[in-house]
């Protein structure tokens, strides 16, 4: 992978500033180079702000190589800001994390924020993790299929139900919301009470939503779907482990994502990108958008700040769909 710079403007050894992919750069004078191709407007909902407007680094192929970031000069950094190697300087510089738009027929009215009970459903990048991949060398992880979708969380806690967007507490009552009702026809308030008289604790479920409206409905699907990808127990505030998963789901009827593989960790980064490469189990006629690897019990992994969990992208589909 290649990192998108002028030519010759940097030399091996120097230290840069590198926003990666889906980095939203704010409206300053640095930037402005980017607006033709990368400029992205503020979304709206009434007087509402639900997104800025900015600059989305994206993935794009140059001169035959495949690019994924870009990088600066440390003089676009403020006086005060930190300059030494490995340093994160994404608040000092105002960058943001590029949220795609939610669905038409997915938005509505909202309770509040993202409740701070339970975990938000993102992953860190294998390209950020390479001394994590040396630590781990030798152990065994489980591999799963990246779903392109939009995010949906369900939580059973001390008897109330709640239904909630990637950001938003969504109103359970709001029969226009698309995600309100799959999850009625899915039945995951009863799926909820099961798991906890099952199981012993007060449980959240986490997946993607695909279908019609969502992400362009690359799958071809002719109605809503959910792929699960997280069990969550909130008392403990903790996901469980990867087998304990598949079995809940199968207990209440609920699809995973696509289970690929096992493999023994012994990858360089390169290597793994090579791995997300592929079609997708749901649609043999697509490149999947990437892989999931983590390792069968949760485990913490301090340069994450949480749990150990990662993302491989394949580059194929971030070109092919202009992501």
């Amino acid at each position: 992978m290649v990192r998108r710079c002028q030519k010759g403007e940097f030399h091996v050894g120097d230290r840069v500033v590198y926003c990666e992919i889906d980095s939203l750069l704010p409206e300053r004078d640095e930037f402005e180079f980017l607006r033709a191709s990368c400029f992205k407007p503020a979304i709206t909902d009434g007087d509402r702000e639900i997104r800025r407007a900015g600059f989305r680094i994206k993935t794009v192929k140059l001169r035959g190589q495949v690019s994924q970031g870009i990088c600066f000069p440390l003089e676009i950094l403020p006086p005060a800001a930190p300059q030494q190697e490995g340093a994160d300087v994404t608040e000092q510089l105002g960058i943001e994390k590029y949220e795609p738009p939610i669905p038409a027929g997915m938005t509505g009215r909202v309770k509040g924020g993202f409740p701070g009970f339970l975990t938000k459903t993102d992953e860190t990048r294998v390209q950020l993790l390479e001394g994590a991949l040396q630590r781990y060398r030798g152990k065994t992880f489980c591999v799963t299929e990246k779903v392109d979708g939009t995010s949906l969380t369900v939580f059973l806690r001390d008897g109330q139900f709640g239904i909630c967007s990637r950001n938003q507490w969504l109103d359970e009552s709001d029969d226009g919301n698309a995600l309100i009702r799959l999850s009625r026809e899915l039945k995951l308030e009863q799926g909820l009470k099961q798991i906890q008289t099952n199981c012993g604790f007060q449980p959240a479920i986490q997946g993607e939503v695909i279908g019609p409206g969502v992400q362009k409905n690359k799958y071809r699907l002719t109605a809503h779907a959910l792929c699960v990808f997280n069990v969550f127990n909130i008392e403990e505030y903790r996901l469980v482990d990867h087998a304990q998963m598949l079995d809940v789901l199968d207990e209440v009827g609920l699809s995973s994502v696509p289970q690929l593989d096992s493999i023994v960790l012994n990858h360089t980064v390169d290597e793994f990108v090579e791995l997300s490469k592929g079609v997708s189990v749901l649609n043999r006629k697509m490149q999947r958008e990437g892989i999931v690897i983590r390792p069968p019990a949760e485990e913490h992994e301090p340069t994450i700040g949480g749990r150990l969990s990662f993302k491989v992208v394949n580059p194929n589909f971030l070109i092919k769909y202009d992501e």
